[in-house]
């Protein structure tokens, strides 16, 4: 076994480096993509199967080598049903990534205080809103589906979009780095069969899941009903959270 290292060591070249480097960066980008999410535990799950081919090839344990075999061949297709969300924000991370990113989250950071005193003073007032902010995968093609308004970030301006009978208060705000792009936005929604009776008339919450599973956007949610306020962020919901709590998450999530 040592004399085979030896030999496949001395043949290493520099395409066979790179092609390893490749690889690894690819499989980090993905696991990094579905930390925290189901497809983290069904990745596993897969691997582990990974891992029983392996033995069962090594043990020659024929008849359970065969099943994992037969099963390994339609794993294909399993895992782009499994993993379709996140292998569409993957490939679509890749496609959204721009130099110009980095300068557009610090120009949103430096604007923070507008948006949390915006959303807290929505949220004393039990007024109802929907607020999306880009990270690195760009939301322009959901901004285009609202006016636009491309005007710089403050609380003054949040509130009177979402003040009840604006014209824009129903739909979403899309924020790009210090930067309201559009209101009255249309966000994606999820489907609902598998969300609970909670979700059913959440139209707000439904659009927030919806757009944090499509995309890497922090959504912030006001409720009309309770003035509570939520968060998602990759495809998962955090409900009843105060301005501090919201701040130290976007800070977290945007650092």
């Amino acid at each position: 076994m040592l004399t085979n290292i030896i030999n496949a060591l001395q043949r290493f070249t520099l395409g066979d480096f790179l092609d390893i480097l490749l690889i690894t960066l690819i499989l980090y980008s993905f696991f990094r993509l579905i930390k925290d999410t189901k497809a983290y535990q069904m990745a596993i799950g897969i691997a582990i199967v990974g891992l029983l081919f392996f033995i069962t090839r090594w043990g020659r344990l024929t008849a359970s080598h065969w099943l994992i075999q037969n099963f390994i061949n339609y794993s294909i297709i399993a895992i782009i049903v499994l993993f379709q969300g996140e292998i569409r924000r993957f490939l679509t991370t890749i496609g959204s990534q721009s130099f110009r990113k980095p300068s557009s989250i610090k120009a949103f950071q430096d604007r923070l205080e507008d948006l949390f005193l915006a959303v807290d003073y929505l949220s004393t007032k039990k007024i109802g809103a929907l607020i999306a902010i880009e990270k690195d995968i760009s939301l322009k093609s959901y901004a285009d589906r609202g006016p636009p308004v491309d005007a710089v970030l403050s609380k003054d301006l949040v509130i009177s979009i979402f003040f009840p009978h604006s014209p824009l208060h129903d739909g979403a705000v899309i924020i790009r780095g210090n930067t309201i792009l559009s209101a009255g936005a249309l966000l994606p929604l999820p489907a609902v069969h598998n969300l609970g009776e909670e979700f059913q008339t959440r139209t707000r919450h439904l659009a927030a899941l919806g757009l944090s599973q499509e995309t890497d956007a922090a959504v912030i949610v006001v409720s009309e009903e309770a003035g509570t306020v939520s968060l998602a962020i990759k495809g998962k919901l955090k409900r009843g959270l105060t301005k501090d709590q919201i701040k130290e998450d976007l800070i977290k999530y945007f650092r």
